[in-house]
């Protein structure tokens, strides 16, 4: 195994040094460019431009700014520093991360504390009246747009209904903590009831549907069958043997969003106020803050190929016939 996974690291070098000159290449290709507010700042004078056109570096050919943008960010652990924001962009990705994971870490919990019971009795009860019900909220959960659920939540629970307990809305419609509570749980956890289900109800919907699809599937596999003639109880049957089985491909899907945790769901930060990596990766491309962009994509694609090699790991486990030698 561990062989395994020096060779899969390895093998992630090269490509994440084609995907950094891929993007670098598109940040830089982008309309506009970091300088476009101050060219359209009229006290602003060209030599003034020259002048920050030469600290940024943008007068060097592109090859120049790529090889001196790498050695910084990977061997002198320099991520840059934010145009728009005057600050290192590393100090604002650490300011900004806690945020997204509490966010996202608490939405995919309860996102497989619903969908895994949800997806498993789908699958031992198909067709049923609870069956029948949780498709047809599935469809809808999956075709709804997240941007679009989320404001009706702001719409609903903010601006209609009011909290029975007190004066105000029932729930906050943004930001992370109220002005003088900055310390208290509770007011956290009330912040967050909104975002957490705008976040969760997507990934319900897929994780819940595709572990029962996945489910059916192994519940006709002949293992199955053997295990029931031994006299296995059904619970050892579904939970032991189908649904250890049934979970390798929703690990493949859960590896593909994890890394959505650290970029952040810009939509959902957005919308709610959410201090977090999306909300800074959307002011940064509204700002066309060029490090800040470059540092969270170079980030996120890493992420990617670390949580599929975790996911190959995790398949060993829960399968022990896959072995990788």
């Amino acid at each position: 195994m561990l062989t395994y996974i020096a060779r899969r690291l390895l093998q992630s070098i090269p490509i994440m040094f084609l995907l950094s000159v891929f993007l670098f290449g598109l940040v830089r290709l982008m309309p506009g460019g970091p300088l476009a507010q101050a060219e359209r700042n009229p006290n602003v004078s060209p030599e003034q431009l020259s002048l920050m056109r030469v600290r940024l570096g943008l007068d060097q050919p592109l090859p120049i700014q790529y090889i001196k943008w790498m050695k910084a960010f990977v061997l002198e652990g320099d991520w840059g520093y934010s145009i728009k924001f005057r600050k290192p962009v590393s100090e604002m990705i650490w300011d900004r991360l806690p945020a997204t994971l509490l966010l996202f870490g608490v939405s995919f919990l309860v996102t497989l504390l619903i969908a895994i019971p949800v997806g498993v009795y789908s699958a031992i009860k198909p067709y049923s009246l609870f069956d029948n019900i949780i498709t047809t909220l599935s469809f809808a959960g999956q075709s709804v747009p997240v941007y679009w659920f989320g404001l009706i939540l702001i719409l609903v629970f903010y601006l209609k209904l009011q909290n029975p307990f007190g004066d105000g809305p029932m729930f906050p419609a943004g930001s992370m903590y109220t002005i003088g509570k900055e310390d208290d749980v509770m007011d956290l956890l009330w912040h967050m009831v909104l975002p957490v289900i705008a976040t969760s109800v997507g990934w319900v919907a897929w994780y819940s549907r595709f572990l029962r699809s996945s489910m059916r599937d192994i519940l006709n596999e002949d293992f199955i069958r053997t295990a029931r003639a031994k006299g296995l109880s059904a619970r050892m049957v579904y939970f032991k043997h189908a649904l250890r089985n049934a979970l390798l491909p929703l690990v493949t899907m859960m590896a593909l969003d994890l890394p959505t945790v650290f970029g952040g769901a810009v939509f959902i930060e957005t919308i709610f106020s959410w201090p977090g990596m999306g909300r800074l990766f959307w002011d940064a491309a509204r700002g066309r803050d060029y490090p800040v962009l470059l540092a969270s994509v170079m980030i996120q694609a890493a992420l990617i190929l670390l949580f599929n090699l975790l996911a190959d790991v995790i398949y060993g486990w829960l399968d022990p016939r896959i072995r990788y030698e």
